[in-house]
């Protein structure tokens, strides 16, 4: 936990007709393993693969075929409770869910019911400054996934690749902790941060390797402390799952439509079902798929091939002493080393590339100069362009580089946003392309101070004007940096400007 004192975020508050409405959500969010074999065979997990071309035997369901677990995906699994603050069961059993579809060739998924890998962990969801909602794991267990049916490519017929069948996935079930809108989409986007970091999971919601389930429900105000005082779902009213969600955007726009639908139902005097629901984004409301299952709906039982999953405390310590930092204690680092705001910092420790990026640059410099410029200049232009930290023209040496001629007063702020440009351009060393294009600020008193000499003789009135109010002395700062084409250095001028007014 940081060392820092958190207040909770206030909940989602939707009026009704008959009063006041508030939210409750839990989240199960399917993580795919990164991991270059599947879960039981050996493969490959390629992206963009020809369709049925990484199948193997057992993932086809070929008579005889036999389970393998693949250790990698469940080294991958503990490392992720851990960076939960997670509980690892060193004994776990995998079972049978069943279920048909053509997608899952086998009739079943080998999934973690009864007894899942990973126990009871926490996520700190902070929304603002001082204001966070500390969101509780239930469990982490590891399952396959299933193919994928396409529907769109013929007007009669459906097709299905069976490339991802037999994924890893790590589905992360939460507590139902979250109270809105804006909260689910912090948690999951909290959660794909720690994911990335950790190395266990590439967060692509777009390509469905990372997706949601979201749980709805409404209940009146103060029905959900009962519900934590007595632990007593019933407090809660009845939920609906919105499935496969893989858009922060969608997630919030599904759960405010859905609060409001099972308002509407229940303000008329009806029930609330529990089921399956999907969201439409084109229409923006979700709508029903299925009534809901329960466990004995899918008639779990211990899978007959794989014996118990039995792991050594030793070896879970050895992968906690190989952790990376994860992003809140970056976060709290760099407020603390670099000096950096809130807000900065958070920028920064978004994506763990650019927070390394940060790193090097600001290594041995002066921390907030390096955070502005990355975030003001450097992610302005990339977001303009729509490219990533990792594809920038600009690299830290770079911009490291220009940053010290800054500070050793070689060149001038305007010098370094023209010397900003042509390295994104053209590139090349700082130091090398600002001699050559003759970029040098003047440091010469002597040619400062006559210019200003001259600005003063020939403006007696705004002299007077800054006498009496300080702030209107930037007015012959500007005019020296303008006279001297932007060459001189601002802190000089500012000093000399002071100085010569008696301010």
């Amino acid at each position: 936990m940081l060392d820092r004192v958190f207040e909770n975020p206030k909940p989602k508050v939707i009026a009704g007709a008959t009063g006041d409405w508030e939210l409750v959500i839990g989240m199960e969010i399917h993580a795919q393993v990164a991991s270059n074999a599947k879960l039981f065979s050996g493969a490959s997990t390629q992206v963009g693969a020809e369709p049925n071309s990484n199948v193997a035997f057992v993932d086809a369901a070929m008579p005889g075929m036999l389970p393998v677990i693949n250790d990698f995906c469940v080294e991958q699994a503990v490392r992720s409770g851990l960076g939960l603050k997670a509980q690892i069961n060193l004994t776990s059993a995998f079972d049978r869910k069943n279920y048909f579809y053509p997608d899952l060739p086998q009739g079943y998924q080998i999934s973690q019911l009864y007894h899942p890998i990973v126990g009871e962990g926490e996520v700190l969801v902070e929304m603002s400054p001082g204001v966070a909602r500390l969101v509780r794991i239930e469990r982490i267990h590891l399952e396959q996934d299933a193919g994928k049916s396409i529907h769109d490519m013929d007007p009669t017929m459906s097709f299905v690749d069976f490339n991802r069948t037999g994924v890893a996935l790590m589905e992360i079930v939460s507590r139902p902790d979250i109270r809105g809108p804006e909260e689910a989409a912090a948690y999951v986007a909290k959660l794909r941060q720690i994911l990335r970091y950790l190395g266990t999971c590439d967060g692509n919601m777009q390509n469905g390797n990372l997706r949601a389930d979201v749980n709805v429900s409404v209940c009146r105000p103060g029905d959900y402390e009962r519900y934590q005082a007595t632990q007593d779902f019933g407090h809660l009213g009845t939920r609906c799952e919105i499935k496969n969600m893989n858009s922060l955007r969608f997630i919030q726009a599904a759960i405010e439509y859905e609060a409001r639908r099972q308002i509407a139902i229940l303000e008329d005097g009806g029930k609330v079902d529990q089921e399956t629901r999907l969201y439409d984004p084109d229409k923006g409301e979700t709508r029903s798929m299925r009534s809901k299952e329960e466990a004995h709906d899918y008639r779990y039982f211990p899978c007959p091939d794989l014996l118990p999953l039995e792991i050594e405390q030793a070896w879970v310590d050895d992968i906690a002493a190989r952790m990376p930092e994860l992003p809140d204690a970056k976060k709290a680092r760099f407020m603390a080393d670099f000096g950096l705001t809130d807000y900065d910092a958070n920028v920064l420790t978004a994506e763990l590339e650019a927070a390394s990026f940060f790193e090097e640059v600001a290594r041995g410099r002066d921390g907030k100069q390096a955070a502005n410029w990355i975030i003001n200049e450097l992610f302005g232009r990339l977001n303009k362009e729509g490219r990533s930290i990792a594809d920038t023209p600009v690299s830290a040496s770079q911009l490291g580089g220009m940053l010290d001629l800054l500070a050793k007063g070689e060149i001038t702020g305007k010098m370094a946003k023209d010397l900003f440009e042509i390295l994104w351009t053209t590139g090349g060393d700082p130091a090398e392309v600002a001699a050559s294009r003759g970029m040098k600020a003047v440091t010469d008193t002597g040619a400062i101070e006559k210019a200003l000499d001259d600005l003063i003789a020939a403006n007696p009135a705004q002299v007077e004007k800054a006498k009496v109010n300080a702030k209107l002395a930037g007015w012959f700062t500007g005019q020296v940096l303008k006279a001297t084409g932007g060459t001189a250095d601002p802190s000089v001028v500012n000093a000399m400007v002071a100085s010569k007014l008696g301010l």
